[in-house]
């Protein structure tokens, strides 16, 4: 293997093992089983990003003839679905925090020009505590957009690339001798 190369190794006893059992797909369109993909996925987070990914089946019983040649096809197809399905939850979490930014901005605003009104009516403490008031309740709802801009986002794209790389990734089978 090259030296930029990443081997993931699954030992199997058939390969039906590595999809889901439940799922009525056909071959290529069927979700990989959970206990699997959750092994997959932890072994390529521990490898470099820049590393090319490989998947080593290794299958206690030969699977037969016409599903040995659409494994790869079916494993880089379950996490393109899955890239795909994680680059559109980006999108939506984007399209969310612009809204909510939105609504954060006008409600600060809002706070911040009632809270000037207020200093306007008069000094004292109980003018003080609702002008303060207002300017907290204003930031507060600032946190949520601010949120979704500083840390929401990373672990979706983080996700989304990771699962884009495992769909280049390519799949060998190692039979029984």
């Amino acid at each position: 293997m090259a030296e930029n190369t990443a081997l993931i190794e699954v030992r199997l006893r058939e390969l039906a093992q590595l999809f889901n059992s439940m799922d009525p797909s056909p071959f290529i369109d069927r979700d990989l089983d959970a206990d699997a993909e959750d092994f997959i996925v932890s072994w390529a987070r521990e490898h470099p990003a820049g590393h090319e990914l490989v998947l080593s089946l290794h299958l206690a019983t030969p699977p037969p003839p016409d599903r040995t040649a659409g494994v790869q096809e079916a494993v880089q197809h379950y996490f393109r679905t899955r890239a795909h399905l994680k680059r559109n939850e980006f999108r939506h979490l984007m399209r969310r925090g612009r809204q909510t930014l939105l609504v954060g901005v006008l409600f600060l605003g809002g706070c911040l020009f009632l809270g000037g009104l207020a200093g306007r009516l008069g000094a004292g403490t109980g003018t003080d505590i609702v002008r303060e008031g207002l300017t907290i309740l204003g930031w507060v709802a600032m946190w949520r957009p601010m949120q979704i801009y500083l840390y929401d986002w990373w672990p979706l794209l983080e996700e989304q690339r990771l699962f884009a790389r495992l769909a280049r990734m390519h799949v060998r089978l190692v039979l029984p001798a």
